[in-house]
């Protein structure tokens, strides 16, 4: 796994609008979690403002090193859109989002120059104004826990912000849990201690985000 476990992300969408010289330039910031909501997004802005000149967009899925990222000029003179808005977003600290600026044309042509800064400006006015969160990547673990140790070891995981996914009652408890990976280790060590050892651990290798 990467060794990212908590990263900056759009918490909401967000739109604005700025006008050059007649045209307008909506902007809009999307949480996309993988590349096929990215696409989803960008059709979802295409259907819904189908009589618009070109829906430019830059999208970053994932952060860092694992970045995988797209970007497109629609039919906008070649690096004059996606390109700009790229810089701008790799720039905003941002993971898992997708920017579409759309564009109503005014009857005034604006050259190379004035369509980058449009576009830069358009993705640069909507990033400042979406709401930010960070998203977590969870390790999964298995717990086995005596009946007598339950209410302890559930205050402990919710006090650390893990998530229980699962629990199962039979002779023992056995419980899924999600750890903040970052955490892991150190909660881990925690519930043997806590249990003098009474509680089984089974470490598990998955990551994912909850």
């Amino acid at each position: 796994m990467d060794t990212m476990t908590r990263y900056p992300i759009p918490a909401a969408p967000a739109r604005t609008e700025i006008v050059v010289r007649g045209s307008r330039f909506i902007a809009q910031a999307i949480p996309t979690s993988t590349v096929e909501a990215a696409r989803a997004a960008i059709a979802a802005v295409r259907a819904e403002m189908p009589d618009a000149t070109h829906h430019c967009y830059a999208y970053q899925i994932g952060y860092g090193a694992s970045t995988v990222a797209g970007m497109s000029d629609d039919g906008e003179p070649a690096g004059t859109a996606g390109r700009p808005m790229m810089a701008v977003l790799r720039g905003a600290n941002l993971g898992d989002i997708t920017v579409i600026v759309t564009r109503y044309f005014g009857g005034t042509l604006l050259g190379v120059g004035g369509l980058v800064r449009a576009y830069s400006d358009a993705t640069r006015a909507v990033l400042t104004i979406v709401p930010r969160t960070q998203r977590v990547i969870y390790q999964y673990i298995t717990l086995h826990v005596p009946y007598a140790d339950y209410t302890m070891i559930r205050r402990l995981l919710e006090a650390n912000a893990a998530v229980i996914i699962d629990e199962t009652f039979a002779a023992a408890i056995t419980m899924t849990v999600g750890l903040p990976a970052d955490q892991a280790a150190t909660i881990s060590k925690q519930i043997d201690e806590y249990s003098a050892g009474r509680i089984r651990i089974e470490s598990a290798h998955e990551y994912g985000m909850i």
